[in-house]
């Protein structure tokens, strides 16, 4: 197999531009990247540019000191792991002048390279994962590492609630940050900072389930207590709980295996993980259910027809069969396998396929704009997606994310087989199975309490927060999901040596105190549909103002205190550099629960973050 078909890329570098990488020798670098790279304790980041200061997309850039060759992104920018704390580029692309420069890795590269190329063009409209009404925060520069690719995310930030009380998000039921975050630290490596989405964090744990009313799809809790990283400010809790479905009234499932057989899946921790996980998932099928499997390589092909949930041993050996080679023309895999859904749709069923791939795609429409118009057109046929993420060192989470939420899905990374039997066994219903679709939840802050409020986690792409026209993208929610998302509050009597730990402590005069907010934090709306409906339904929701101890909170609470800590933590957030990692393992070792595995494995990740992070000289929390 030839070093291009390892790293599945067509272009070949250009000898003429005074680049001489011996064959052999680019062979083994190449070969060694994904192992080499988690070993990197620096990351250097940038952009590239044109004369006419237009981002360059797709540009090489030769690292010095190892003679590994890195990308500029689809945005032009970059992050690029390296050895120690500076080095020297070679940064070269077809029609613009070779560039050869040395660089201070604790600054940000702003490089320029001399060209007659046209500005990229204007990026497509997309929708955001929240919304601050007749708000836009400022814009920041992401970046990559490696051949991964992740979103460019923008932080939320603290918003005067006199202002703009009114702010929303995305309910959904996306783990994969969570096990990607996992990968890295189980690797000895830092994290890119927009790998990490703390909702996505805080959904991988269970924080405890009430069912909804008999008439209502979900339930809505709140509490409010000390921040335990800013003891000045408060944390709000809101919880969302979905109804679980009937196991003796779900409906038959139209199920299309979609498996990404490609050269590059040829590695223990690709297509071998994926014939495991959907072997595990057969157990699951009824005779009622239909299974069919897609697979996209050296060619688009139905590797199984649609078939029977009844004949696991036909479905099993179809599994077994797959084996790698070719290229990734992704976009044909993705119509073929719709096309396929389509034919057996069951109406009143779940149809859907499910995506299993590294998502790096390199025939056909291959951007994520690209990717995002061609599920668009899929959704409304009543399919939905699920991707399940796989690999490192070429592992495109970008595109997989665009594909899920546009393709009105889920997404999940698999980093071992016990990930694997989780998502396809343990929550099969979750993952597959769903009970609301386009959910938002819009909250409205009463601002005679609060002064400034901050949204954790769900951060939106730049690039979607330069488009005006941008607006909530709503999100599918399975059956018997639990979601909790928290809020940094500043209180409105902030700086008041007399205020005590209830924030209800507003003067008699202020609206807290009559009867339009009286006794009130906040006022929740829930917006979602049913599946296969087209009404738009409503919940309505009310935060008390009457705070409690942090001590008093239930230890799930507390506990997810931790989690948002320790992703603020790998984010390097300015917003919780009052604490440290000692605080984060503080926080989960006092509320953990010393019986379940999954926090127990929790705190063993804040360990090795703390040593892979090393110490800060932060204040310690109270």
């Amino acid at each position: 197999m030839t070093v291009l078909s390892l790293t599945k890329r067509k272009e070949r570098i250009n000898l003429n531009q005074n680049i001489q990488l011996k064959p052999i020798f680019a062979l083994l670098l190449l070969g060694s990247l994904c192992l080499n790279s988690a070993s990197a304790q620096f990351y250097l980041r940038g952009e590239v540019k044109d004369e006419n200061n237009g981002l360059l997309p797709n540009v090489n850039i030769l690292l010095h000191s190892s003679g590994y060759l890195y990308h500029s992104g689809s945005s032009g920018d970059f992050g690029i792991p390296v050895p120690a704390s500076s080095d020297t580029l070679t940064v070269y692309a077809q029609g613009y002048q070779t560039l050869v420069l040395p660089v201070d890795v604790t600054k940000y590269q702003n490089i320029q390279l001399r060209s007659n190329l046209v500005t990229p063009a204007v990026p497509s409209r997309k929708k955001l994962l929240s919304l601050t009404k007749d708000l836009r925060p400022a814009d920041r520069k992401g970046w990559t590492v490696g051949g991964e690719t992740y979103s460019s995310l923008v932080e939320n930030d603290f918003i005067p609630a006199q202002r703009f009380p009114e702010t929303g998000f995305a309910v959904t039921i996306d783990k994969a940050s969570y096990s990607n975050v996992r990968r890295f630290l189980n690797m000895g490596s830092t994290i890119p900072p927009d790998a990490i989405r703390i909702e996505e964090l805080l959904n991988y744990f269970n924080f405890g389930y009430t069912a909804p009313p008999a008439d209502s799809c979900f339930r809505m809790q709140s509490d409010l207590s000390q921040c335990p990283w800013n003891p000045g400010n408060r944390l709000l809790f809101v919880k969302v709980c979905a109804r679980k479905l009937d196991p003796e009234k779900i409906p038959p499932a139209n199920l299309v295996f979609l498996v990404d057989v490609s050269g590059s899946m040829d590695l223990p921790n690709k297509l071998p993980l994926l014939k495991s996980a959907f072997s595990l998932l057969v157990n699951n099928l009824r005779a009622i259910d239909t299974v069919s499997i897609v697979t996209y390589g050296a060619a688009v092909s139905v590797a199984l027809n649609p078939t029977s949930g009844a004949e696991k041993g036909r479905i099993l050996q179809a599994i077994e069969s797959l084996t790698p080679g070719g290229a990734t023309p992704g976009e044909a895999g993705i119509r073929a396998a719709y096309r396929v859904a389509k034919s057996q749709l069951i109406k009143g069923g779940n149809n859907r396929v499910i995506l299993a791939t590294d998502g790096d795609f390199n025939e056909g429409e291959t951007s994520e704009d690209e990717l995002e118009k061609l599920v668009v057109q899929y959704k409304d046929w009543g399919v939905y997606l699920t991707c399940l993420g796989v690999g490192m060192g070429n592992y495109k989470d970008s595109k997989l994310e665009v594909l899920a939420k546009k393709g009105n899905g889920n997404f999940a990374y698999l980093d071992d087989e016990r990930e694997a039997e989780k998502v396809l066994v343990t929550e099969f219903t979750q993952t597959v199975y769903a009970v609301a679709d386009d959910a938002w939840l819009n909250i409205t802050f009463n601002p005679a309490l609060v002064k400034d409020y901050r949204l954790i986690g769900f951060d939106n792409k730049e690039k979607v927060l330069a488009d005006s026209t941008s607006e909530i993208q709503g999100g599918e929610v399975g059956s018997g999901h639990s979601l909790l998302a928290l809020f940094e509050v500043i209180p409105a009597n902030a700086g008041d040596s007399e205020s005590s730990s209830v924030v209800e402590k507003a003067g008699p005069h202020t609206a807290a105190s009559t009867g339009r907010w009286a006794g009130e934090l906040a006022r929740i709306q829930l917006s979602y549909r049913l599946p296969r409906d087209s009404t738009i339904r409503w919940d309505t929701y009310t935060c008390s103002s009457r705070a409690v101890a942090f001590g008093e909170l239930p230890s799930c609470y507390r506990f997810a205190s931790s989690i948002a800590l320790f992703g603020g933590l790998l984010k390097r957030s300015p917003y919780m550099k009052q604490a440290d990692w000692k605080d984060a393992l503080q926080l989960a070792q006092q509320s953990c629960d010393p019986t379940d595995g999954i926090q127990q494995e929790f705190i063993s990740l804040i360990e090795k973050a703390k040593k892979i992070y090393g110490k800060t000289h932060h204040r310690s929390v109270n």
